[in-house]
């Protein structure tokens, strides 16, 4: 009996010191996990503190950056690269060619030279070389469209990705063209019975139908982003003061009833002379006159911005959901773009006086003379270029500009 109590108490210790095992295993097992846990609320308070830091400094430095123009050119200059300087850029040559004809659209630099339009990428490698029977040029352009027409000349190309798309011969002389980012197209000429008459084409070429004025004379024309209407811009001088006109059209209507296709007409205040349009996104159409912009949407006619007298230098509408005007203060240029949606404003400030600019899409060049700013329509500076003698022209498409010498055109990467 003594010894089976002894092996019975011999089986009750293993089982008390498995049982104690497996105890102090949770336990380690437990405090591993917890410290884990431990571990990783550690680590996410270490990293919410490193991105609060981060973020100041950014805000910091942004506010340096605005607010400080040493930093400002410091940073441009040799942290962003924004700076490009005369001979610091690749170049196309044009010194041996006479009366060449230069434009720029999408990505590419075209030369127009003895009927030859050949296009240049960024790099001043020439891509495609066209054939066209063209010697003096009209040019427009839109998203990957190209337009290019005889000046007071009857022969018209669309071209897109160094290809002839489509040719047209037409009746009357060529006086504008314009082009919507869907291919549309719609020409303005000049006839014999009629002072003008305006004529629109499909993406594929197709003659979709014409507009005939008799009274009135076309300033310009813009088809809108859906490709539903068009509007024409005219101006009537028989009178004693100018009057000026803003005519939508629908274009599916122009094709099967054109005498009903007139679906507004805005008449502006006598003696106000209407210079550009342009239907920006959500069919928005931006109307600019001598004294205003205005915008038209869903029947209403609104101003966006009036003009002081004498104090503004340079406006524009041809840009994406914004506009432009310009301001001579105390030997500054001041940009002001507005959006066209919002009317939010923002401001781009630079010294001296801006003697043109360009603009297209979103990017704007302001042109000082031995200096070239390219800025965007949310006024930051993307490129600075600065050269030693005066640049005689820019040309601007969207991811590409040439600055124009006599003999080189110097090509800057947006």
């Amino acid at each position: 009996m003594r010894n089976v109590r002894t092996n019975t108490n011999i089986i009750n210790n293993k089982k008390g010191l498995k049982k104690t095992a497996k105890t102090d295993i949770t336990k380690i097992v437990g405090g591993k996990a917890m410290q884990i846990e431990i571990d990783k609320e550690k680590k996410k308070k270490l990293l919410i503190i490193i991105s609060i830091i981060i973020a100041i400094l950014i805000v910091i430095i942004f506010s340096f950056y605005i607010g400080n123009k040493e930093f400002r050119t410091f940073l441009d200059r040799y942290v962003l690269g924004k700076e490009i300087t005369e001979n610091n850029a690749v170049t196309i040559d044009i010194s041996d060619q006479e009366n060449v004809s230069v434009y720029a659209f999408d990505k590419y630099i075209t030369i127009l030279n003895k009927n030859k339009l050949a296009l240049y990428t960024n790099t001043a490698k020439k891509e495609y070389e066209i054939e066209i029977n063209i010697s003096e040029a009209i040019y427009a352009s839109n998203n990957r469209f190209l337009m290019v027409a005889q000046k007071n000349g009857q022969t018209l190309y669309q071209i897109s990705e160094g290809n002839v798309m489509w040719q047209k011969e037409l009746e009357g002389d060529i006086q504008k063209v314009d082009v919507n980012k869907n291919g549309y197209v719609s020409v303005i000429t000049a006839g014999k019975l009629h002072k003008t008459i305006i004529v629109t084409f499909s993406p594929q070429g197709k003659e979709l139908f014409k507009t005939y004025l008799s009274n009135t004379t076309c300033i310009d024309t813009s088809i809108s982003n859906d490709n539903k209407n068009l509007a024409i811009a005219e101006i009537n001088t028989t009178g004693t003061l100018i009057e000026s006109s803003i005519k939508i059209i629908s274009i599916e209507k122009a094709q099967t009833d054109p005498m009903n296709s007139v679906i507004e007409i805005y008449q502006s205040q006598s003696g106000q002379l209407i210079k550009n349009i342009e239907y920006q996104d959500k069919n928005y159409l931006i109307c600019m006159y001598d004294n205003e912009i205005k915008r038209i949407y869903k029947e209403q006619n609104e101003t966006i911005v009036s003009f002081p007298e004498n104090k503004i230098t340079f406006a524009n509408i041809k840009l994406n959901n914004y506009i432009i005007y310009t301001t001579e203060k105390s030997n500054n240029t001041q940009v002001t773009l507005t959006n066209v949606v919002t009317q939010k404003e923002n401001i781009y400030i630079t010294g001296g006086a801006t003697k043109s600019i360009r603009t297209h899409e979103n990017h704007i060049a302001l042109n000082l003379g031995s200096e070239i700013h390219f800025i965007t329509t949310n006024g930051w500076l993307t490129k600075k270029y600065t050269s030693k003698k005066e640049v005689k022209d820019i040309i601007l498409g969207e991811k590409i500009a040439g600055i124009i010498y006599k003999d080189k055109i110097e090509v800057v990467n947006l």
